[in-house]
C-alpha cells in the first residue's frame, strides 16, 4: 500500500509487518513529522511508518488548505530522508475522509499486518469529535506522542478519561502493536518545535 504514488492503489506490503500510521494535512510536512515517525519507528519497535496524506480535514477549515497534490509533494521531501517513512495517497484512492473508516478499510485489505495509529498529544484532546471514535479506539491500538502545551490537556480529555483503564504503561510501548484494541500509550518524547502554522506564517511573511 504506501509508496510515494500520487495516483492508483498504494502497492502491495509483505504480509505481517508491525506499521506506523500517521495521518495529517502535512500542510506542509516538516521535521516534526519525521522526528516523531522515527522516535515511533524506534519506540514501537515499527517497520515503517506510512504517512497518509488527508484530502481534506473534516475537522479543518478549507482556507489556507494548500492543494492535496502540493502537501503529497511536501511530504514525499521530507519523507526521503527516511526509508523507512513511506508516504501513501490512500484516503484519496479509497475515497475515505474520516480515520475509522481509513483503518476499518485497511485491516481488510491487510489482514496480515499489524497497525497502529500515531498522532500527537492535540488529536487527542479533539479525538472525541471524531467520526464513530470509541469505535475507532476499539479498532486499532494508537500511540500518543507528547507535544509543546497540549499534553495536560491530551491526559485529561475526554477520550483518555473513556479509555483511561486501557492505556499501557511506556516500558510496554514495543509491544502495542501485538495487543488487541483498544490499547494505548503516551509516550513522552524529546519535543520538537516544527509547526505547520509556523512555516506557513513565515512563508507568508
Amino acid at each position: 500500500m504506501a509508496t510515494t504514488a500520487k495516483t492508483g492503489s498504494a502497492g502491495a506490503t509483505a504480509g505481517g509487518r508491525r506499521i506506523g500510521l500517521l495521518g495529517g494535512s502535512f500542510n506542509p510536512a516538516h521535521e516534526g513529522h519525521l522526528h516523531i515517525s522515527r522516535l515511533a519507528l524506534k519506540r514501537l519497535k515499527l517497520d515503517a511508518v506510512w504517512w497518509v496524506v488527508s484530502p481534506q480535514n473534516p475537522l479543518k477549515p478549507t482556507t489556507g488548505m494548500a492543494p492535496f497534490a502540493e502537501r503529497f509533494a511536501s511530504a514525499e521531501t521530507v519523507a526521503r530522508a527516511d526509508s523507512r517513512v513511506l508516504v501513501s495517497d490512500i484516503e484519496r484512492t479509497l475515497g475515505t475522509q474520516f480515520s475509522i473508516d481509513t483503518i476499518l478499510s485497511l485491516k481488510k485489505t491487510h489482514p496480515d499486518d499489524r497497525f497502529v495509529w500515531v498522532m500527537g498529544a492535540d488529536n487527542l484532546i479533539q479525538a472525541a469529535r471524531w467520526k464513530a471514535w470509541r469505535r475507532f479506539f476499539k479498532s486499532v491500538p494508537i500511540a500518543v506522542f507528547a507535544r509543546p502545551t497540549y499534553s495536560l490537556r491530551a491526559l485529561i480529555s475526554k477520550a483518555a478519561r473513556r479509555f483511561a483503564r486501557d492505556r499501557i504503561r511506556e516500558s510496554r510501548a514495543g509491544r502495542l502493536a501485538e495487543m488487541r484494541p483498544p490499547a494505548w500509550v503516551f509516550l513522552r518524547i524529546p519535543l520538537s518545535s516544527a509547526s505547520a502554522t509556523r512555516i506557513r506564517t513565515e512563508r507568508k511573511a
